[in-house]
């Protein structure tokens, strides 16, 4: 059974965990952390049985692992979001 993400905006759309190796990336983490990082996530959403998760979730945990693994990573998300994407991130 899919996961599916809902958007800011409401939509939904199906988990990709290569979204997350992307973002990952973006923050500084080298491809085997992000994908390490990605991996745990799906994980995590497949051992809890839910079918949905929002962004904001799926973000604060996502910042989670990434803190765990590296903070200057952590640093550099909260950065882009608030730069580049013009808003905060759920601390």
């Amino acid at each position: 059974m899919p996961i599916y993400v809902i958007k800011r905006d409401g939509r939904g759309e199906e988990f990709s965990p290569e979204k997350i190796v992307v973002s990952c990336l973006k923050a500084g983490a080298p491809l085997d952390v992000a994908r390490k990082i990605a991996r745990i996530i799906e994980c995590d959403l497949l051992k809890s049985g839910i079918n949905e998760v929002t962004t904001k979730d799926l973000m604060k945990s996502v910042l989670s692992y990434l803190r765990q693994e590296n903070e200057e990573w952590y640093r550099n998300w909260i950065v882009f979001d608030r730069a580049v994407k013009k808003r905060k991130s759920e601390e």
